[in-house]
């Protein structure tokens, strides 16, 4: 097991969250990684790190194959206009790479510089799946244990009907 992995792991197992983890090859996109979620079951994921004007941090975790409208978002999180977060600073705020960021990121965020943002649509699946830390694999957990961990790891999310937008 990768050591990046290890304290989200013992994260899970303290919080008795129940997971599964599966190894692949590295996958950058939500199209990478098509052909390794038609054998997975739950819901996929896609993470955006997000910095609006002003300087605030969001962590949008949504289903694969969810519209997230980023030049509209800002409007219903009440904050100014968004983009992409910079590598530098996603590295320094989640402790993850592009193409590894991740709900579970969250856990790294100990000052609560971000605010989390989850898809309503994740609740309607048993399982969600996110890379641990890393694009190498793929960790599966109960869709309502995505409360139980935000929660420990001092985050109260927004949970946003992006349908709806």
């Amino acid at each position: 097991m990768s050591e990046l992995r290890r304290p989200l792991f013992d994260l899970l197992d303290k919080l008795g969250i129940a997971y599964t983890t599966h190894e692949h090859e590295a996958i950058f996109t939500v199209e990478q990684g098509a052909h390794i979620k038609a054998c997975l079951p739950g819901g996929h994921t896609k993470n955006l790190f997000l910095k609006d004007k002003s300087g605030a941090l969001f962590l949008v975790c949504a289903l694969g194959d969810t519209k997230i409208p980023v030049n509209q978002l800002h409007k219903h999180l009440a904050c100014k206009r968004l983009s992409f977060g910079k590598p530098d600073l996603m590295q320094d705020v989640l402790g993850v790479t592009p193409g590894s960021v991740t709900f579970f990121a969250v856990m790294n965020d100990r000052e609560n510089r971000v605010q989390l943002v989850l898809d309503k649509a994740l609740f309607a699946h048993d399982l969600v799946n996110f890379h641990p830390l890393e694009n190498t694999a793929t960790t599966a957990i109960c869709a309502s244990d995505m409360q139980v961990f935000a929660k420990a790891t001092g985050h109260t999310p927004i949970i946003t009907d992006f349908a709806s937008i």
